[in-house]
């Protein structure tokens, strides 16, 4: 598998990790909850194939949704 399908992969499994980590007290944890099985759907398989464009661009768009809501809950974060 070329690296740099490799390194999406792998920012997308961080990006579930993080997204599972949010307080369930957040208004963007139910969004991130949605956002997770749709991640983890998409990943589904992707380590034992190559994966096509078309699901190489599904991935790359959901990563970019969960750093967006990552974003999003982060700027509810009171210090």
């Amino acid at each position: 598998m070329p690296k740099m399908d490799q390194t999406l992969i792998n920012t997308a499994l961080n990006v579930t990790a993080m997204l599972e980590r949010l307080s369930a007290d957040s208004v963007w944890a139910h969004r991130a909850s949605g956002l997770r099985g749709s991640l983890l759907r998409a990943l589904a398989g992707l380590d034992t194939r190559q994966p096509t464009p078309s699901e190489l661009s599904e991935l790359n768009q959901l990563v970019r949704i969960g750093f967006n809501i990552l974003e999003q809950a982060a700027g509810e974060i009171r210090v």
